[in-house]
């Protein structure tokens, strides 16, 4: 594997939480920064009726990672002195643990060597709060010193030093950004031959659209808020705003979730502000496309893969606390199989009222077979669907969301084909996987003049990929494949396969692609 090459093997994973608010006093209590926070969903029974949050759930899984937290102390000030550092630790730099706000603890990494685990497979939380300073470029310091660490402590136990995988919520991820784009550059280092992956859920990379508060609030955390302002992170000449990020980084190796449901966000004031204050695009104050806090564009980076989770920002129930979160992060980080779905041809055959101002949208849900999940999610309710749309071949300019390219991409994904064998609906012969697609079109009048609010299509097929002993597809509009049936043969082209979906109100033609993602890049 060469040295900027991505990996999909189990590496460090490191988690970075986000803005702790105007005073953290209590924020530094908390252990485990809020990832060990879950959720309950009284509606589901079995292992689907609790989650336990992303640092348990991490260390339950198939991975097993070990947790590694106390390895690190933060502190306010530079620790001086040290103890003897313990022999087996004698071939780290002695500065690893003192002179720095940020140590090694020698009894808890004298702990980790000695493990008979490896230490690849650790779970880090980055508590950089405890640091007291509220700047990003002591943040992202910071940030860099402990993947130094992590990679120092590893290089003890073995000869191939790890790079980490890195899930961020909110301001974490532009933690994340100011170490590759500000840290590791002004130190003429490569920041992807030490970072692997990146996931962020609901980060502001083009900042949070409304900002009349850091014009009157002066406090610590003053620093902290201009990385929110769209103004400054728009700049072309800022060197660690979102337009320059991939001079620094490969954005194929950083999925961005986005929230979408803002009804559920417990600050309500961010909601209709978020309304308020709408982005030139998105069509005033009709639409709320955010997570209560931050836009749904805005937490989006150019030429990065995203995926749409109908949750809030933060709170119960959230990004940060919701299964969504983990099942796509793991699928981005070890999944052996990418997949795109593009939309080839469409045709709207009913609505687009002659009066009034009609709109269209498009929209589809992704869930994978034997989870209870949407790897992608698109709805009215949810306010993310492409549009809004004027031709019915939905090929006008004037969507929110626009297509990625030329060839109109819809979705890229991530599966693991490991998994399959877990699932209890399997049928009997060839392995498989199977995803459900809830195909959605609808009708919205601005104006709420003639039939406002129509649904044009609504429908669910699902998409069985045969992988052994070669690799077809097969589509079905009913789970007849749990009998083992045969469904509808898709067409094959040159890399991909083709099938279409339609009703009464719509048809479409849709292009499917899976790609095989090797160990090492």
């Amino acid at each position: 594997m060469a040295d900027d090459a991505p990996t999909r093997l189990p590496l460090p994973i490191i988690l970075i939480r986000g803005f702790g608010g105007f005073g953290v006093e209590d924020e530094k209590r908390i252990a485990y920064q809020g990832f060990n926070d879950g959720t309950v969903y009284p509606q589901k029974r079995g292992e689907n009726y609790i989650y336990e949050g992303l640092v348990l759930r991490f260390m339950k899984s198939r991975w097993q990672y070990r947790d590694a937290t106390n390895v690190v102390g933060y502190y306010g000030a530079p620790i001086q002195e040290r103890e003897k550092i313990p022999e087996p630790l004698a071939g780290l730099d002695p500065t690893f643990f003192s002179g720095d706000k940020i140590v090694i603890d020698p009894g808890m990494a004298l702990a980790l060597v000695n493990a008979e685990q490896t230490p690849l497979q650790t779970l880090w939380v980055f508590r950089y709060y405890d640091l007291s300073d509220r700047v990003f470029k002591a943040y992202g310091s910071a940030l860099v010193r402990l993947i130094d660490f992590i990679q120092a402590l590893a290089r003890l136990r073995s000869e191939n030093v790890p790079k980490v995988n890195i899930i961020a919520h909110s301001m974490g991820g532009l933690i994340v950004r100011e170490a590759i784009q500000g840290t590791y550059q002004a130190a003429g280092r490569d920041a992807k031959t030490y970072i692997n992956k990146i996931v962020t859920l609901g980060t502001p990379h083009r900042g949070i659209s409304f900002q009349f508060l850091r014009h009157w609030i002066r406090i610590d955390a003053e620093s902290e808020l201009e990385h929110f302002n769209p103004a400054t992170q728009d700049k072309k000449d800022n060197p660690t705003g979102f337009k320059n990020f991939s001079k620094h980084f490969p954005p194929s190796r950083v999925l961005t979730v986005v929230g979408t449901n803002y009804r559920t966000y417990d600050v309500g004031a961010s909601s209709v502000m978020n309304r308020v204050f709408s982005l030139a695009d998105e069509f005033g104050p009709n639409y709320n496309r955010s997570d209560g806090l931050v836009k749904q564009t805005s937490a989006q980076l150019p030429g990065a893969p995203r995926t749409f989770v109908h949750k809030c920002h933060g709170g119960v129930d959230s990004l940060v606390t919701s299964r969504e979160a983990f099942e796509i992060a793991t699928r981005f980080f070890f999944g052996n199989l990418r997949v795109r779905l593009n939309l080839v041809s469409a045709d709207v055959l009913r609505g687009l009222d002659k009066f009034g101002k009609s709109e269209i949208f498009f929209g589809v849900s992704i869930k994978p077979r034997g989870v209870d999940f949407d790897l992608f999610h698109q709805s009215a309710e949810a306010e993310n669907c492409y549009g809004p749309f004027h031709e019915t071949d939905l090929k006008d300019n004037g969507a929110a969301f626009d297509w990625a390219g030329e060839d109109r991409l819809i979705w890229e994904g991530w599966l693991d084909t490991k998994a399959t064998a877990m699932s209890s609906d399997r049928p009997p012969g060839n392995r498989d996987i199977v995803m459900r697609l809830d195909f959605y079109v609808g009708e919205r009048d601005l104006f709420g003049i003639g039939f406002s609010d129509n649904v044009i299509f609504r429908k669910q097929y699902y998409v069985r990929a045969i992988i052994e002993p070669e690799v077809a597809l097969e589509l079905y509009d009913s789970e007849k494949f749990r009998d083992g049936i045969a469904g509808e043969p898709m067409t094959k082209t040159e890399d991909a396969w083709e099938f279409k979906v339609g009703g009464t109100g719509f048809a479409a033609t849709l292009r499917i692609s899976f790609e095989s993602v090797p160990e090492s890049g």
